[in-house]
């Protein structure tokens, strides 16, 4: 006989945000066909850990700052926690639960031995000079110690966050340690235990995935364009290796907008002048301007938003035009717009699956790091290529069986790993 849980809900309502109430509305959704025992929906619904910080920062002119941080472990129940850390001036605890949340699930669904985590501070990173950043990140991460660890939550880099960031976490980790720990994050320079072919990881995982998909529907990637919106480390790795795997990349976009060109842009070019002088994309002449909305809306092949959540909703997902929609952002489709898409014969690749290249190449790192053995790109690429494609695989066919979406067959598979792993460790004490 199950018993019944109890669950005292947050006082605060910082975890009721738009963001959030999507990643539970799919775990309810995806609950619900699996008939999910009702004691496990509730403790899956709900961060395991949250931890909310201040973190006083002396500024360049001698004046203190305070900022507020995060750090939310959804799940531990298959291993140490992972997530990436975000600075961003819209950050807030539910942003960053269910970013957590989709960890977990992404994970999981990966095959990879970790829970779901997710860290941030709501701050505007280029606003800061170079010695506040440090500042910030090492007073944040100092906050963040009790928590943090190669076997308990093991950070990553994020939107607003790079491998300097990941390397002043690891110092100041190992300074309260006393001894140099490289396993603490993953993400970081490569001087310091970090792992060849990290930093494109997510962008490639999600052009292996979306070559399955093309294969699955015949259909030949020499021909096939692809728009992508975001060009920060996904968007711009995503169309370097879209561009060098044969595929024709019109559309790429950034914050302030994005540039169009029918027959292709030379992305190598574009990334040259884009990163000169701090050049938007509209700077560098190299198409014609067009709004973040216009690209969504581009007759193309491929469309990778590879920006923030919530960029696709009802209002426009019928306007999109895409054959094949590969979610290289986390949550970047509503629930409401994903029946529209469905409907309109869209093949939708879910965030969980096609932006897990990023976790899986950080465990490659975490393992290396622990073993203090370090392995060539190509062995990183082929692993990466394996696990990936497998998860792709699994995931259509599960689909086909359950005559579901891919996006309910990924958090389905995931899931259910998460709740055999609670099953069968028993509820303590």
């Amino acid at each position: 006989m199950s018993e019944t849980v109890q669950v005292t809900r947050p006082t605060t309502n910082e975890l009721d945000t738009p963001t959030y109430r999507l990643a539970v509305a799919q775990f309810d959704q995806a609950a619900e066909a699996l008939n999910l025992d009702p004691n496990l929906r509730q403790r899956l619904k709900l961060p395991q850990r949250s931890l909310i910080v201040s973190i006083p920062v002396r500024m360049d002119n001698g004046s203190v700052e305070v900022f507020t941080g995060y750090r939310v472990q959804h799940d531990s129940s298959r291993g140490p926690s992972k997530g990436g850390i975000r600075y961003h001036p819209d950050v807030n605890l539910g942003e960053v639960a269910a970013l957590a949340m989709w960890m977990t699930w992404k994970c999981a669904l990966a095959g990879l031995p970790y829970g779901g985590a997710k860290g941030g501070v709501k701050v505007a990173p280029k606003k800061l000079s170079r010695s506040e950043l440090q500042r910030l990140t090492r007073r944040y991460a100092a906050e963040i110690f009790p928590l943090i660890g190669p076997d308990k939550d093991v950070p990553a880099p994020d939107v607003g966050t790079d491998a300097q960031v990941m390397a002043w976490i690891m110092d100041t980790y190992s300074q309260q340690v006393g001894y140099a720990v490289q396993g603490v994050v993953t993400g970081k320079p490569l001087s310091i235990g970090g792992s060849l072919g990290r930093e494109e990881a997510t962008g490639r995982g999600v052009v292996y995935v979306t070559m399955e998909a093309l294969r699955h529907l015949k259909m030949d990637i020499e021909k096939a364009t692809v728009a992508i919106q975001g060009f920060g480390n996904v968007g711009s790795n995503t169309a370097l290796i879209m561009q060098e795997a044969g595929a024709k990349v019109i559309a790429v976009s950034d914050v302030t907008g994005g540039i169009y060109n029918a027959k292709g842009l030379d992305i190598p070019e574009l990334l040259r002048r884009y990163r000169t002088n701090g050049q938007t994309l509209r700077d560098t002449k190299m198409g014609d301007f067009l709004t973040n909305e216009e690209l969504l809306q581009l007759n193309c092949t491929v469309l990778v938003p590879a920006a923030l959540s919530e960029q696709i909703t009802e209002k426009n997902a019928a306007n999109l035009r895409c054959r094949i929609l590969a979610e290289g952002a986390n949550g970047p489709t509503t629930l409401e717009a994903d029946r529209i898409l469905i409907d309109k014969g869209v093949f939708i690749i879910p965030d969980i699956l096609a932006n897990s290249g990023g976790v899986i190449v950080s465990y490659f790192e975490w393992v290396q790091d622990a073993q203090r053995f370090f392995w060539k790109a190509k062995d990183i690429q082929e692993r990466l290529h394996e696990i990936i494609t497998n998860a792709f695989h699994r995931t259509l066919s599960f689909a086909s069986a359950k005559k579901t979406s891919m996006r309910m067959a990924a958090l389905m598979s995931g899931i259910d790993k998460v709740a055999q792993a609670h099953l069968q460790r028993g509820l303590y004490p």
